[in-house]
């Protein structure tokens, strides 16, 4: 038997693009830090999938809105990505940058590296976690570097110029 706290160690890791997940309920934006998020189909329909613990208070809302919507985090957002990632600066979450609604109403924040705006196709329940399928709706795909922030070992950190176009 695995000991869980192995493969938690193990998966800390794993480097992972950091985004932030973002939706709108009753007109007030929600949003937490996610690094576990993959791209399942760009063809018929563009499909990405997020996972989301259900202790996470964006989990409902998520399952309610039926719409959420992926920010691609660059290095220029690591105090947002702190702040999403605490509860104690959920007050102070989408005060610190722009943000714009995209087809869904969910937020989609103007600096980010990408922004997929979509709508909830399907969800699936692995064990203490959902998996919610999104159907990409709109995209917002700004000019300028790529400086991606990255997670890993417990910590942001960035690739910096090391990234380059393929």
């Amino acid at each position: 038997m695995i000991d869980p706290a192995d493969f938690k160690q193990g998966m800390r890791r794993l480097a992972a693009g950091v985004s932030v997940i973002t939706t709108l309920d009753e007109g007030q934006p929600h949003g937490f830090v996610a690094t576990s998020v993959t791209s399942v189909a760009a063809d018929p329909t563009p499909t990405l999938l997020v996972c989301v613990n259900r202790n996470v208070s964006c989990h409902d809302v998520i399952d309610r809105s039926g719409s959420f919507c992926v920010n691609l985090l660059g290095e220029p957002e690591l105090e947002l990505a702190k702040a999403f990632s605490s509860s104690a600066h959920r007050h102070m979450r989408f005060s610190t940058h722009e943000w714009r609604a995209l087809a869904t109403g969910a937020p989609a924040l103007v600096g980010a590296l990408a922004s997929f705006d979509c709508e909830l196709a399907e969800k699936v329940s692995v064990h203490s976690h959902t998996i919610f399928l999104g159907r990409v709706v709109a995209i917002h795909l700004p000019e300028g570097p790529l400086h991606p922030l990255i997670y890993a070992g417990g910590q942001f950190d960035t690739l910096g110029s090391r990234v380059r176009a393929l």
